[in-house]
């Protein structure tokens, strides 16, 4: 079996782990509920709506209407055991961060849709404890709903006006780095993914008991049994992926990111596109953005997305 079968064969035994079909998402409907303007461009104000009518509230980044195409990114927001902050964070930021990135992705020419999570912002009834056991009980998980969202994304934004298809990412912290690998893995329409403090080997962080840390949105039954980390992520090669940790950060202790390290480089290598992976290190930062891995990240959009 050639390594294109065997990505194929790896991504339809995720769906599966993760309780989710590998096609046919989208949203149900979709409402504007207004513009209002941010840094020069356009903030709509949007709800989705999810086949089971649950209602998902969104920011669209955008250049105002009648402005050439541009490239587009997923945002994906974090955890930080905050419910209340959702997709307010691409425009307030919050503390772990060098401050928002909407200014930014204004200034680079590139739009982005942030997804309100479920369990966050105005969807924090039900709860994370609530949500993802009984999701479970319907051989679910919310990690795989959380997903569906964002490739549901994906297709809004593939089919927007403004957005040119072809050069569409993903950037997230935290959880948000945990969705941006796994939905670059996962969806081949993703062309470059920056994953920014989380990365690590899950069976290392279970031996060690670092695991806890993380929410239950995480869980995923049997995952352990079937693939690591970093063999997840290296189904995104030969596409560009960007992965930034530091080493005092509790979700990437250095034996579990290694081992991660390890896996990606070798897929990357197998797809003859080491080129396209860059994994940036700081030993002394924790569970933060820091300047230099801000400064990096604009570099790598503007190379991946817009060059």
């Amino acid at each position: 079996m050639n390594r294109r079968d065997d990505q194929k064969d790896l991504r339809e035994r995720l769906f599966q782990l993760l309780g989710v079909q590998e096609e046919g998402v989208f949203f149900a409907a979709v409402q504007s509920h207004g513009v209002t303007d941010c840094h020069g461009w356009c903030l709509e104000d949007i709800l989705f709506q999810a086949a089971n009518e649950e209602e998902i509230p969104a920011y669209f980044l955008r250049p105002p209407t009648g402005h050439a195409k541009v490239p587009a990114l997923i945002y994906a927001h974090a955890h930080g055991n905050n419910y209340a902050v959702g997709r307010d964070e691409l425009i307030d930021g919050r503390a772990a961060l060098q401050g928002p990135y909407a200014a930014d992705l204004v200034a680079q020419r590139i739009a982005v849709l942030c997804i309100e999570m479920p369990c966050f912002g105005a969807r924090q009834r039900p709860s994370e404890s609530a949500r993802s056991k009984a999701l479970a009980w319907y051989g679910k998980t919310l990690f795989g709903q959380m997903l569906s969202e964002q490739r549901a994304g994906i297709d809004f934004l593939s089919q927007h006006a403004a957005v040119d298809a072809d050069r569409i990412g993903v950037l997230g912290f935290s959880m948000g780095s945990t969705l941006a690998w796994w939905l670059a893995a996962l969806d081949p329409r993703i062309r470059a993914a920056s994953a920014l403090c989380s990365f690590a080997d899950l069976e290392t962080l279970v031996g060690s008991g670092a695991h806890d840390g993380h929410g239950h949105y995480m869980t995923v039954p049997g995952l352990l049994t079937v693939a690591r980390s970093g063999q997840i992520a290296g189904l995104t090669a030969p596409r560009a992926l960007q992965v930034g940790v530091g080493l005092l950060d509790w979700s990437t202790p250095e034996e579990a990111f290694e081992i991660g390290r390890s896996d990606l480089a070798a897929a990357y290598a197998a797809a003859d596109a080491k080129e396209k992976l860059s994994v940036l290190v700081d030993p002394e930062s924790g569970h933060v953005e820091t300047s230099k891995l801000r400064a990096a990240v604009l570099d790598f959009l503007q190379r991946e997305l817009l060059d």
